[in-house]
């Protein structure tokens, strides 16, 4: 191998290790008291009950969410119009309660899954 193929198969193989370590980072939490606290903080009044976001809303959530950090990021410094939520008010397994409900959310049937449509 030359040097151009050394170095490019060095950079994929580090980006395959970074991505599997943002996956890796994400705490357990609790699915059921994810959800009930994504409703009781308000989570679903810009992002919808499935994570889905919508078109004056806020941004689609769910499925596939973003790596744990960038949530967890996100909440503690939003970047757009979205409230702070500091440790005080949201604590960290309350965080990864939320990412574990927004991980639990199925994808969305294709239009030939759906009987009624066929």
């Amino acid at each position: 191998m030359n040097r151009l193929n050394l170095l490019i198969a060095a950079t994929a193989l580090a980006g395959l290790a970074a991505g599997a370590a943002l996956a890796q980072s994400a705490p357990k939490g609790d699915v059921v008291h994810g959800k009930k606290i994504y409703i009781s903080y308000g989570c679903y009044q810009c992002h919808g009950y499935q994570g889905q976001g919508g078109a004056n809303s806020g941004p689609k959530l769910a499925p596939n969410p973003l790596p744990f950090d960038a949530v967890d990021r996100q909440m503690r410094k939003p970047r757009d119009r979205m409230p702070v939520y500091t440790h005080k008010t949201v604590s960290d397994a309350d965080v990864a309660d939320i990412y574990a409900y927004l991980q639990s959310i199925p994808k969305a049937k294709t239009v030939a899954e759906i009987p009624l449509l066929k």
